[in-house]
């Protein structure tokens, strides 16, 4: 299938004009092509081809603009794409057994690639526009009690630099909440001892203040010790990124998940939790401390609090003791991940 020129202006306007990252790009990229790819007929797609016309309409659904099999317009075909057609593409998708997050997700695509094309005055309406978005199933966060996180993180062997590295990078996504794409972003000058901080980098290049227990310092310190000694031996080691890969390079987001995965293992824990998982517990545990849902919303970086009410899951009696106690003990609610 050709390259299309609209979706290529599209993902530039994402990545220079939004910043959003290459990855993210990246993804709205590939849900476009496989739209795109119904629309001519493959993976599954219409496939009423008129073999004299350049654009045809499929017999028994609504108007579905289908190129045909000797010249396909990528870009005419998204230009003309209807209301209809992106309902026969959900139902595709609910067809073909795609969950309801990532039909609503694939949707969220469609709306802002349409909306950008009314922007550009490329369309004069916008197809998504009278569509709805599925009903989503309503998941729970899963999170883990205070004791399961204690067993991760004590995990790690502190006395090796792998090791050591491991924990800081636990402690670091429990402490602060912070996502994994803006722990393996982070570089040595973005930790504040003094302050207790971590500055963060996060979706579309916003920035904020995360406050970091003391815990959590120790161990990055301890690392860092271990990371400034190798450093000294190996010219290949990136001065400014604090936590490395065994090389010297940055770690990727794969491979945090990949050495969590084998502390989970070592730790008898449902090998299902994810490092995301430990931004859940950090937002449950500081509800359970007191912490109000709007400063939470500011320490996750979320930019709307409905976003973040999803931790409002906790249960009557908990809730009330988080009205009731302004102060919380440690003992009876489980510790505040900024005094860990």
């Amino acid at each position: 299938m050709e390259e299309s020129a609209i979706i290529r202006k599209f993902l530039d306007y994402l990545k220079y004009e939004r910043r959003f990252s290459e990855h993210t790009a990246k993804c709205y990229g590939a849900d476009l092509t496989q739209f795109s790819e119904f629309l001519s007929g493959g993976s599954e797609g219409p496939t009423d081809y008129d073999e004299t016309d350049s654009f045809s309409h499929h017999h028994d659904g609504p108007a579905t603009a289908v190129a045909t099999k000797v010249n396909i317009n990528i870009d005419q075909l998204l230009l003309e794409a209807s209301t209809d057609s992106i309902r026969s593409y959900l139902a595709f998708l609910s067809e073909k057994q795609y969950s309801r997050a990532t039909v609503a997700r694939k949707l969220a695509t469609l709306r802002s690639f349409y909306k950008f094309l009314v922007k550009r005055n490329n369309l004069s309406t916008n197809p998504v526009t009278a569509v709805r978005t599925p009903k989503q199933e309503k998941k729970l966060p899963r999170f883990l009690e205070y004791e399961e996180v204690k067993r991760l993180l004590e995990t790690p062997p502190m006395n090796t630099w792998l090791g050591a590295r491991d924990r800081a990078i636990m402690e670091t996504l429990y402490s602060t909440g912070i996502r994994v794409s803006e722990l393996v972003a982070l570089n040595m000058e973005d930790i504040d001892f003094l302050g207790e901080v971590v500055h963060i980098r996060g979706k579309g290049k916003k920035e904020r203040i995360a406050p970091i227990g003391a815990s959590a310092l120790q161990t990055i310190q301890h690392y860092m010790e271990f990371r400034n000694k190798r450093a000294q031996n190996n010219n290949n080691f990136d001065s400014k990124v604090l936590f490395v890969n065994k090389h010297g390079r940055r770690l990727s987001t794969r491979s945090v998940r990949r050495k969590m995965d084998k502390y989970l293992k070592m730790a008898g824990l449902d090998p299902a939790i994810s490092p995301h998982t430990l931004r859940h517990s950090f937002a449950t545990h500081m509800l359970n401390n007191g912490a109000d849902l709007r400063s939470v919303q500011e320490l996750l970086g979320h930019q709307s609090l409905s976003t973040t009410q999803v931790y409002t899951h906790l249960t009557t009696t908990r809730l009330k003791e988080v009205y009731e106690n302004a102060h919380p003990r440690n003992d009876e609610n489980g510790p505040n991940p900024l005094q860990n």
